[in-house]
C-alpha cells in the first residue's frame, strides 16, 4: 500500500482540482494521501468526501512557509483540526499576503514590458491561494514564455527579475500552530536546507522529517533516516505533486512511504 503525504491542489499552487487530484491518486495506486496546500485548508473536506467514495483515505494537512537563519523553510502539518481558530486565522492572513506578493510580481513584470494583469492571474488561481504557478500560467497564455520552466527560469524564479520574497512566520510559531491544532509537524524536503537549520528545527521540537522526496538522492534518504532514528523522530514522504510538469505526473505513485511508516505517525497523534 502506497502513502503519499505531500500533494497540492489548485486551492494553493497546484494545477488540478481536488477531484482531479483524487482521480490521479487513484490511478497511481495510492491508498492514503495528504492534501498539503500552502496556507489553505479548503480542499480537505471535499477531498475526504471524494476519497471516501473511491477508497482513498485523505489526511488533513498543510504546508507553511517559515523563516529560520534567514532561510525559507517549509513545515508540513498532518492530522490538523481544519477548524482550529488560530490556525485558520493565520492561514487567512498569509493567503492575503500571497495576493500582495503576486501583485508586486505582476507590477515587476509590467515594468519589464510584460503585459499581464492580476485579473488574469486570479483566473488561474480560481478561489485558491495565489502562487507563482498561476503567474507562470498567465505568462504562458500571453505568449511571453513557452512553458512553466521558462517562466520560472527567466522571470519569477528565485533571484529572477520579477521575483518577490514571501512574508514568513517563524519556524517556532509554525510548530506551535500545528501542535495547538492537534497535528504533527515535519520538515519538508530537508535537502533544500543546511544541516545547521535541520538541527535547529529538531531542537525547536519538530516531530519528524520528510525523508522521501523527488529532490532527494538515495544518500540523502539514508542520511535523513539515520537522523530521524538518532533523534527519535517520525519519517514521512511523498511526491510534492503540483501538476503542470511532466516529472510531476511521473512522480505521483513513485515517491511514497509504507503503510507501517504512516501508522507510526497516526499512532503518535492518537497518544497525544
Amino acid at each position: 500500500m502506497k502513502v503519499d503525504l505531500h500533494i497540492h491542489t489548485n486551492c494553493s499552487d497546484g494545477i488540478f482540482t481536488t477531484e482531479e487530484v483524487l482521480q490521479k491518486s487513484k490511478s497511481a495506486g495510492l491508498s492514503v494521501i495528504s492534501i498539503t496546500d500552502h496556507d489553505n485548508l479548503s480542499a480537505i473536506e471535499q477531498a475526504k468526501s471524494i476519497g471516501g467514495k473511491s477508497g482513498i483515505e485523505v489526511i488533513p494537512g498543510v504546508e507553511i512557509s517559515t523563516d529560520i537563519e534567514d532561510r525559507e523553510v517549509h513545515i508540513l502539518g498532518y492530522f490538523i483540526d481544519i477548524h482550529n481558530d488560530e490556525l485558520t486565522k493565520y492561514l487567512k492572513f498569509f493567503r492575503e499576503e500571497r495576493v500582495y506578493r503576486a501583485e508586486r510580481m505582476v507590477k515587476n513584470l509590467n515594468l519589464l514590458g510584460i503585459n499581464i494583469s492580476m485579473d488574469q492571474v486570479k483566473r488561474f488561481s480560481k478561489a485558491g491561494s495565489v502562487g507563482r504557478p498561476h503567474i507562470a500560467q498567465a505568462l504562458v497564455e500571453s505568449g511571453y514564455v513557452n512553458s512553466f520552466y521558462e517562466a520560472f527560469d527567466r522571470y519569477i524564479g528565485n533571484h529572477c527579475p520579477a521575483f518577490e520574497r514571501k512574508i514568513h512566520v517563524s519556524a517556532q510559531s509554525a510548530l506551535k500552530l500545528i501542535n495547538d491544532a492537534g497535528g504533527v509537524s515535519f520538515i519538508a524536503h530537508p535537502g533544500t536546507i543546511s544541516e545547521s537549520v535541520l538541527m535547529n528545527l529538531i531542537k525547536l521540537g519538530v516531530d519528524g522529517i520528510e525523508v522521501i522526496h523527488p529532490s532527494h538522492s538515495l544518500a540523502q534518504v539514508n542520511f535523513y533516516k539515520k537522523i530521524a532514528s538518532q533523534y527519535y523522530l517520525l519519517t514521512s514522504g511523498g511526491s510534492d505533486f503540483h501538476g503542470g510538469k511532466r516529472e510531476d505526473e511521473e512522480n505521483l505513485g513513485k515517491y511514497y512511504i509504507s503503510l507501517s511508516e504512516f501508522e507510526k505517525i497516526r499512532n503518535n497523534v492518537a497518544k497525544r
